[in-house]
């Protein structure tokens, strides 16, 4: 119990020295004071979980994980807006003119979907919706963490499961 008191002061006295510093580097890095914080709190966990096994580099250490988290954030932003952007040009594209007959059956059937698609589970329908609006099998992977051999099989089960739902409505949805 007394290790766990030392230990427990130890990484209190980094935390204290190392934060403000972290905390400063981070904001520079992802401009976003809240996310920041965040991001701080990650690096300090990490720090916590797997400490480096020579005290004296933890500055160096800490500067090599807050980078590669600062850079992960930044890159699943990046991801997060090309998805906004391809779902965008997508509905665009949709936008064409149609008779009001045709835009309310559409808008029902998007409804359908949408409705039925929350009846997925989370990464079935996010890897449908990932699927179905450009990203490819790799993206995907990397996006709801599997291995990107397992995309295909999932996107298959998900895609079935989604056609059995939809078969199970009275209008008899076909997708």
């Amino acid at each position: 119990m007394d290790n766990f008191n030392t230990e427990s002061d130890a990484f209190r006295a980094v935390f204290l020295e190392y934060y403000p510093g972290v905390r400063r580097k981070l904001i520079a890095m992802v401009k976003d004071e809240a996310a920041a914080e965040d991001l701080a709190q990650e690096v300090f966990l990490r720090l916590y979980r797997n400490p480096p096994d020579d005290p004296r580099v933890i500055g160096a250490w800490l500067h090599r994980v807050l980078t590669r988290i600062a850079y992960d954030h930044t890159d699943r932003l990046v991801r997060q807006r090309k998805l906004r952007e391809k779902q965008e040009q997508y509905f665009d594209r949709e936008k064409t003119w149609e008779s009001g007959e045709d835009a309310l059956v559409r808008s029902e059937e998007r409804e359908e979907i949408t409705e039925l698609l929350g009846e997925l589970p989370e990464r079935d329908r996010q890897a449908l919706m990932l699927r179905y609006s450009g990203y490819s099998y790799a993206e995907i992977a990397e996006e709801i963490s599997v291995n990107p051999p397992r995309v295909g099989s999932l996107l298959n089960r998900a895609a079935d499961k989604l056609r059995k739902r939809a078969a199970g409505k009275p209008n008899g949805l076909k997708l």
